[in-house]
């Protein structure tokens, strides 16, 4: 039986905003290492014995910034697919999603492991372990889970307790708990039969499918006639799969533990041992930097005086505390985020309130990621907005018109091919055009290096939404 890792790359990661947002979620977040947390699963999966193939689960836009982070690694080759969601329907559905698409590829006896990508394991050798420990189990119909031996009485986590009937390399599990409160978990810490759910996965896929049409067999018949009704794309190392909107919305949005797993009497765990994190807020990222003698842990150019037990992330400007502890500090171009420590958790609530009052700090970031490059905003006021625009070597813009703005366009690197109206021109460094309202244009890059332009905006309208595209390389619409 062969073995494919799947990486579920979902989520928003609101607890690590302002870094950490919508369109720019947590599994993409640069680590003090250079890495982010999408790459060490990939390499993590790569590295484990026979893998040909990896599958990703994501949403459709973060298809391309997905491959470009993949590609940065040069990995070693082995075939990457996709299955692509118009939006999020939890965990349930991603699952079920993949093993459909593996059953297709490659049988009912092929095994998938799945793999969050927003959590990070250190222990190597023991994460290899675990896995051939859970495959086996999963060889002999086993829905496996991966139970991480807990460190301390965490709050935060949910709990596997695991029965006294041992299995080959695992135990049978007696139930799934909820997130306990901190007396409870000192009590699952000393009974130590209580393992943190770590929302990775193994299964034979053949036999999750019959699993999931008896338990969950809602959400199995909605993501069958979804994949139905999607569009599959394939070549002889790529395979992706765009799930159908109008279908995927009627998907149940569940998680695959109360779906499936909690109502299953063939779920097993592997007790493991892996220095494993979800990072699931600034406290625990901020364990990857080393601290100073009096506590701070600082990422960037900081200054401080009579201050203690401090994280400051602030990569881009200058920080300075004084006379302060316990502080969580993040810094980003548009926002920043000062927490005590002990209420990291809470800063989801922020993210909420910016939702209710419709504010795109909880989406976008100042620099926002395209197919074919980025777009930053540099300034922006009443009819005008100023963007320095990165295009990528052999990309393009869509052939596009906007209604209500006009565009001056001026290089500054590179060389533009530009389409405006009827004509079609080469723009070098220092040169620059116009393209007025109702203009079909185009911008693309013929040469070898990025290009980089200044697009000055002006009208009644300068949102974002303002666009007709006539055509474009990357299916959007």
């Amino acid at each position: 039986m062969m073995l494919f890792p799947v990486i579920i790359c979902g989520g928003a990661g609101s607890r690590l905003w302002p870094v950490s947002r919508e369109a720019h979620p947590k599994p993409f977040m640069p680590l003090p290492d250079g890495q982010n947390l999408l790459q060490k699963t990939l390499l993590r999966a790569l590295a484990l014995s026979d893998v040909s193939e990896v599958m990703t689960v994501t949403n459709r836009e973060l298809y391309f910034k997905t491959e470009d982070e993949y590609r940065a690694l040069a990995p070693r080759p082995c075939i990457l697919s996709y299955v692509l969601e118009p939006f999020g329907r939890n965990t349930a559905a991603a699952v079920a999603s993949a093993a459909l698409q593996l059953n297709s590829a490659h049988g009912p006896d092929a095994l998938m492991l799945v793999l969050p990508a927003d959590h990070l394991i250190k222990e190597a050798e023991a994460f290899a372990e675990a896995v051939a420990h859970a495959t086996e189990l999963a060889k002999g119909g086993w829905l496996v889970t991966f139970g991480v031996q807990p460190q301390y009485p965490e709050t935060g986590f949910g709990y596997i307790e695991s029965s006294n009937e041992p299995l080959e390399g695992g135990f049978k599990v007696r139930r799934f708990v909820e997130k306990p409160d901190r007396v409870t978990a000192q009590e699952y810490l000393v009974a130590g039969n209580y393992l943190w759910n770590s929302g990775m996965f193994c299964f034979r896929v053949g036999t999750l499918l019959d699993e999931m049409n008896i338990h969950a067999p809602e959400v199995a018949s909605a993501v069958e006639a979804t994949i139905t009704e999607s569009r599959l794309s394939k070549g002889e190392h790529h395979r992706c799969l765009t799930l159908n909107a109008e279908h995927f919305i009627k998907v149940p949005d569940i998680s695959i533990d109360y779906a499936l797993l909690e109502r299953s009497n063939k779920v097993a765990t592997v007790p493991c041992d892996l220095g494993w994190s979800d990072i699931g807020s600034w406290a625990a990222l901020s364990e990857l930097t080393s601290e100073d003698p009096d506590g701070n842990r600082c990422d960037g150019e900081v200054l401080l005086h009579s201050a203690n037990n401090n994280y400051v992330h602030s990569p881009d400007r200058l920080t300075a505390l004084v006379g302060v502890q316990n502080l969580i500090v993040v810094d980003t171009p548009d926002a920043i985020l000062i927490s005590h420590r002990e209420h990291c958790q809470d800063v989801k609530q922020i993210v909420a309130q910016l939702k209710k009052k419709g504010h795109d700090a909880h989406l976008l970031h100042r620099t926002v990621h395209r197919p074919w490059g980025t777009y930053t905003t540099l300034e922006e006021g009443d009819r005008f907005k100023i963007k320095r625009i990165v295009v990528k070597p052999g990309a393009s813009l869509s052939l596009q018109m906007h209604h209500h703005r006009s565009e001056h366009w001026t290089v500054v690197c590179g060389m533009a091919k530009v389409t405006n109206g009827e004509k079609s021109f080469l723009l070098n460094t220092n040169e620059s055009t116009f393209i007025p309202a109702g203009h079909q244009h185009r911008l693309e890059n013929p040469g070898v290096i990025s290009l980089v332009l200044i697009e000055v905006q002006s009208g009644e309208y300068l949102g974002e939404d303002d666009i007709v595209r006539f055509e474009d390389r990357y299916g959007r619409k």
